[in-house]
């Protein structure tokens, strides 16, 4: 049975770093995966203006999604400035009604980050809110289960109870779609994140018996359909 998994970024890029590995992975098995990012992310950039960056990071998002296989999608936040209130709460909890997910990602709820830690909350809002009997032509949804991907900006308190393995081939295709995104490439502020990224894959698959592994923590449970055989 095939499942779908929505991943939900702070900014556009956010989930196709972190998660982006599984996601490729899980796409190979046949599920799948749709990246939503909460804000455009399109104040990160030392030489672009925020409306010159927020095309370009609108049209990298794109482009990795369709390079793995997945969808993507963006809702209309400005970066730095994402909400924690009902109305973004609903927008999330209306994809999650449509698109009726077994599994979300989002962030760990510590970050150095304001949005990511919102982009947490609000999820966890969403899904209490998608599950509620309400006037919705969308009708309601119970997301089964809730990881937070491992971010390095996002590490105080996270420790990973679930490992996925990633194949070479999910490997590689995310190797060469993150490599498409100026952010990822350090032309930012520099921050080796590729080298960070497959070293950290690298280190989980040790933990994991396995070449390359990206981690998750499991919101309220110690175990996950989403590992697989």
């Amino acid at each position: 049975m095939h499942r779908t998994v929505l991943a939900v970024g702070g900014h556009i890029g956010d989930m196709d770093l972190t998660a982006g590995p599984a996601l490729a992975k899980l796409i190979d098995d046949g599920d799948r995966a749709i990246l939503l990012a909460c804000t455009y992310g399109e104040r990160g950039h030392p030489h672009l203006s925020p409306s010159e960056y927020r095309i370009q990071k609108i049209r990298e998002g794109e482009q990795f999604a369709a390079d793995i296989g997945a969808e993507f999608r963006v809702l209309d936040y400005s970066d730095g400035f994402l909400p924690d209130n009902d109305e973004a709460a609903n927008q999330i909890a209306d994809i999650i009604r449509a698109e009726k997910p077994d599994t979300v990602i989002t962030h760990w709820r510590k970050s150095i980050h304001r949005d990511h830690e919102r982009a947490a909350i609000l999820v966890e809002r969403a899904r209490f809110l998608a599950s509620l009997p309400v006037d919705s032509p969308l009708g309601r949804h119970g997301v089964k289960q809730i990881l937070h991907a491992d971010n390095w900006e996002d590490a105080e308190g996270f420790s990973p109870d679930l490992y996925i393995p990633i194949p070479a081939a999910a490997f590689q295709r995310w190797r060469a779609a993150i490599e498409k995104q100026a952010f990822a490439r350090g032309e930012t502020y520099g921050f080796r994140y590729l080298d960070y990224y497959t070293a950290m894959m690298t280190a989980k698959g040790c933990l994991a018996s396995t070449d390359r592994a990206c981690g998750f923590a499991v919101a309220g449970s110690r175990s996950s359909e989403l590992a697989g055989p």
